[in-house]
């Protein structure tokens, strides 16, 4: 397999996201006294706990397209499409956090990143099965 340092960066800083809000599921846990195995009690911890599986749900589809787009379409694209991907995330968990209807906004950028490495990477996949260059 070639060499795909800018898909491994962003699939590194993704991973990241997903520990930050592991990380802050834990903290509000810790704040408003949620015992595990609960998942509800307090609307923050709440909001936390959706915040991070919202984002684990997501990426387990988003990385195997981020990887299909870098090795069958372009290394660059699939990154500038996994960061844009990523940044909706990051408004998402924000505007969850805040007020759960201003997730809308993070979730449509990141939903968008999301289909284009899905179809251009089905787009690619397509290419190199018929024989053509990707």
């Amino acid at each position: 397999m070639s060499s795909l340092p800018l898909t491994a960066g962003t699939t590194l800083l993704i991973v990241l996201l997903m520990f930050a809000t592991t990380f802050l599921v834990g903290k509000a846990r810790h704040r408003y006294q949620i015992k595990a195995p609960a998942v509800s009690g307090h609307p923050l911890f709440e909001r936390a706990y959706r915040i991070q599986m919202n984002t684990l749900e997501w990426a387990v589809m988003t990385l195997p397209c981020l990887w299909i787009f870098a090795i069958y379409v372009s290394d660059l694209y699939a990154m500038l499409l996994g960061l844009l991907w990523l940044l909706g995330r990051i408004l998402y968990a924000i505007g969850y956090h805040r007020d759960p209807p201003l997730r809308a906004r993070g979730f449509v950028i990141a939903a968008a990143a999301f289909g284009a490495l899905g179809l251009g990477g089905g787009a690619g996949v397509i290419v190199a099965i018929l024989g053509g260059a990707a």
